[in-house]
């Protein structure tokens, strides 16, 4: 493992809600963002979900370590817990990897992602941050 771990939906929670210093990074697409919704933390002391796509629809976002750090003001070594969120938790291992290849973090992968795994019918019903019942909203672009 090239990252510090994995969290569940609830546990990521957890560590949003105990630990002031901790940030989520949502790195589904914006059509993910505008057509599911989006994870919903204000009730943590007004803090915000940081929106920064893995891939773009041409391909790599090559800049998305540098893009995390300037939304979020992280630093290489500071040891600001980063909480990665895609679908169904892939996408996020990556962005996981990559941060810490960088200096950043501890930083964690979301298991499960904000949607889940599919059932047999090709569904996600299984898990996932919405279906454990964590907070959502939808996405307005003015994050």
């Amino acid at each position: 493992m090239t990252y510090a771990g994995d969290l569940t939906p609830q546990q990521a929670w957890d560590l949003l809600r105990d630990d002031p210093r901790a940030v989520i990074v949502d790195v589904r697409t914006e059509a993910e963002w505008r057509q599911i919704g989006v994870p919903d933390v204000s009730e943590l002391d007004g803090r915000d979900v940081t929106f920064v796509e893995w891939a773009t629809a041409t391909g790599p976002n090559e800049d998305f370590v540098a893009q995390v750090a300037e939304k979020t003001g992280l630093q290489p070594g500071d040891d600001r817990p980063i909480a990665f969120l895609c679908r169904s938790g892939n996408r996020s291992i990556g962005a996981a990897s990559d941060a810490t290849a960088a200096g950043y973090g501890p930083a964690y992968n979301i298991l499960e992602g904000f949607e889940g795994d599919v059932d047999a019918n090709g569904r996600r019903t299984i898990n996932g941050w919405l279906l454990r019942d964590l907070p959502s909203t939808t996405y307005t672009g003015t994050e």
